[in-house]
């Protein structure tokens, strides 16, 4: 099975990434990650993203349309895949529809997971991360520290990130509304889109999506 994952910032994508490809039995692939294993394995690739990164730039469709397409030819990934954050924009789903084409293959869905947008700003503004050690993350609504801004586990302390703040994470929705919203209105036309909510637990979120995919077997 062949899947794009996408939705707004906050909404769980790569959390649900993990677990849906596990239930899947399909390798995940994070855009991300492969920015991060390309850089660190000094990869043609890699240091093109490194040199553009350093100096602020974005990363041109080009190069990240080819770091995916050399992850999806390998052999863990010929039954299929989840990506994450792979295509963002109308340029990326035409060279993805293209390499499939190429490959004799096609998408079987687009998972969209839907998340009103004060929920967002709600989730991502109110995370708090511990300076110490940056895996302790609470969140002042969900799963507050014992004492205000006090780690539970080191007693470091909590502090909020620049990219989760709230005026930060509405030009983050911003972009994703401009850049990466459009995609899904171009799926939607080839009959690929799954829309479901991405309120609940991660295992209610996680069964819905389950649900919602097509069966294996079509």
């Amino acid at each position: 099975m062949r899947i794009v994952l996408t939705g707004p910032p906050g909404a769980g994508k790569g959390t649900q990434a993990v677990l849906l490809a596990k239930r899947l039995e399909i390798p995940h692939i994070s855009t991300g990650d492969l920015f991060r294993a390309n850089i660190s394995q000094h990869t043609e690739l890699g240091k093109q993203v490194e040199s553009i990164l350093r100096e602020g730039g974005l990363v041109p469709d080009e190069v990240t349309v080819a770091m995916a397409a050399d992850r999806m030819e390998r052999p863990d990934a010929e039954d299929g895949f989840l990506l994450d954050g792979f295509p963002r924009n109308i340029a990326q789903s035409e060279a993805l529809d293209g390499l499939l084409r190429d490959w004799g293959h096609k998408l079987d869905a687009v998972l969209d997971l839907e998340v009103p947008e004060e929920e967002v700003v709600k989730r991502i503004a109110g995370r708090r991360v511990c300076r110490t050690d940056s895996s302790h993350v609470f969140h002042l609504d969900y799963s507050p520290p014992r004492q205000e801004g006090v780690c539970d586990a080191c007693g470091g302390e909590l502090y909020q990130r620049e990219d989760d703040r709230e005026d930060t994470v509405r030009k983050r929705l911003a972009v994703y509304h401009e850049e990466t919203e459009p995609i899904i209105d171009y799926y939607r036309a080839q009959g690929l889109v799954v829309t479901i909510s991405a309120l609940g637990t991660v295992p209610e979120v996680t069964q819905r999506a389950m649900a919602a995919l097509p069966d294996r077997g079509a």
